[in-house]
Formats: structure tokens, sequence, C-alpha cells
């Protein structure tokens, strides 16, 4: 199968038409592995990053402020409203609403100073049947002059009827639970902080008001949040691989427990209930 077409940009997409673009067409799609799905690349060369958005990022993610290099998970923020573009399209045949963050997979060759431009490509690697609807792969590069120096997948999920036999529920880990590290206690405008600094205003995220509408009792973290947050705490080598998954929502505002052994972590709630698992590793 031929690879994805190129199609360069001159600038970001603006987050705000897209979200409403994506919400528009949601009760119109048709989800389902087997649809076909955009089979473009999006490009944006000579990126430049806003350090006063970055200096925001950091602050509400708990990175250190002021140093001349990327948070490992800054590039994702700025391929995000590259793939929005791609999943709000008519041609995206999985509902914007509704879709959720399931995991992401990051490998960062190199240190990313702040002040350098890069080229930043996203694709949809493909589609796949899960358990409980269809899963999309969305690939995200950036770019150092020739070489990739950051790449990322992560999977969303639209949940739909399925006649998917396989793994028909999740494997239960025998891993024992990590030691305490820290609790946190996060406030009710952890999204609406994160939101202004990353660009992704989803109401699920903002006010109770508007997470109501979307079937949760308040707002919830960004999943991005999550990770970025305990990452921060982790620390993370300068060329390292990351893998991370999204299990449960974290309503704010609310209280977690931060928990962590040599490259694992994880964030637990009430009655150890567990929202993010993850581990970190030097490549």
């Amino acid at each position: 199968m031929a690879g994805p077409t190129d199609l360069a940009l001159t600038r970001p997409p603006s987050l705000a038409p897209l979200l409403a673009r994506g919400a528009l067409l949601s009760p119109f799609k048709r989800p389902g592995p087997d649809a076909e799905f955009p089979r473009t690349r999006l490009v944006l060369p000579g990126l430049r990053v806003d350090l006063a958005r970055l200096a925001a990022y950091e602050r509400v993610c708990g990175f250190p402020t002021g140093e001349d290099a990327l948070p490992v998970t800054y590039p994702h923020v700025l391929g995000f409203p590259l793939a929005m573009r791609l999943m709000s399209g008519r041609d995206f045949p999985l509902p914007l609403l509704g879709l959720v963050h399931t995991s992401v997979t990051v490998t960062r060759h190199a240190r990313m100073p702040a002040s350098d431009a890069y080229e930043l490509s996203v694709y949809i690697e493909g589609l796949a049947p899960h358990r409980r609807g269809t899963q999309a792969t969305v690939v995200t590069e950036v770019r150092g002059g020739r070489d990739v120096v950051w790449e990322s997948r992560s999977t969303y999920l639209a949940r739909h009827r399925t006649h998917h036999l396989g793994g028909t529920a999740r494997e239960t880990e025998a891993r024992k639970p990590l030691p305490e590290v820290a609790e946190w206690r996060l406030a009710g405008d952890v999204g609406r902080r994160y939101g202004a600094a990353s660009g992704d205003r989803n109401p699920i995220h903002l006010h109770p008001l508007t997470a109501r509408l979307f079937g949760f009792p308040r707002a919830i973290a960004h999943g991005m949040w999550t990770v970025a947050r305990c990452l921060a705490a982790h620390g993370v080598p300068e060329s390292c691989h990351l893998r991370a998954e999204f299990r449960a929502p974290v309503l704010l505002p609310g209280t977690v427990t931060y928990a962590a052994r040599d490259g694992r972590f994880e964030l637990r709630g009430r009655e150890d209930r567990i929202h993010a698992t993850g581990d970190v590793y030097p490549v």
C-alpha cells in the first residue's frame, strides 16, 4: 500500500474551529476498522516554539522553567492541532465526540533546544478493531534538520457495538502496586490552565457544567497532563522511550497518589483505582 501523501502547511491550524467542525460531523460518522481514513501527512516546516506558552505549560505540568530544552511531552502539544485537523475532517471515519485517548508511546532521540526550528509531521497510521470499538493510531514526528529527533504514536478509541471477539476483557496484570511517592491535591482549574497552555480546550476539561453534558460529574484532567505531571516528577533521560496508558479519568478537583519505582510509574485515585500507568527508560 502506498504511503501517505504530503501536504505542506504554512502555519499551525486553529484548534477551536476544528473542535467545532468535528463535533458537528460526529453524528454522521460510521466507525469501523475497515473504514477508509485520510492518507495525508500534514507537514509544518520551520516551526518555532512560543516561549511564553512553553513556560505556562512547564508550570502547570511541574517541569523546570527557563531551560532551553523542550519537556519530553511538549512536542505532542505542537502536533495536536495537526492531528485534530485530520481527525475532524469528513474523511476521518471515527466521531470526534467521545473519542478517547487510550495510550501514547514516545521516543526522544536527542535533546530538543526550545530556541531551535523544527519540522513537524502528523499522519494516521491506520485503524484497528478493539474489544470496545475501533481504534486509530496517529503518528507524530519532529525533525531537527534531516534527523527525526522525536516521534510518537497515540491511539484513540471510538466506542461502538462490535462483533470483535478477541480480548473480551483486559488481561489482569500480575505486577504489584508501585510504592507511593507523593500525594497530589489537584485544583479545579487544572484543566483550564492546561487548556490555555496547550490549546486543547475540550469542554470536558474546563468546567463542571460542560463536563456534565458529556456524562462526567465534574471536569476531568487531560490525559496528557497526567502523564506529563508524572514524568516531571519521575525525571526523564535525554534520549528515552516511554509508554503510557490512560485507564480512568481524573476528576477535578481531586486527590491522587503518584507512585513509582525504577522506570515504572502510575497515578492512583481512591481505593487504588489506577488512572494512568507508564514506563520510561533510556534509548
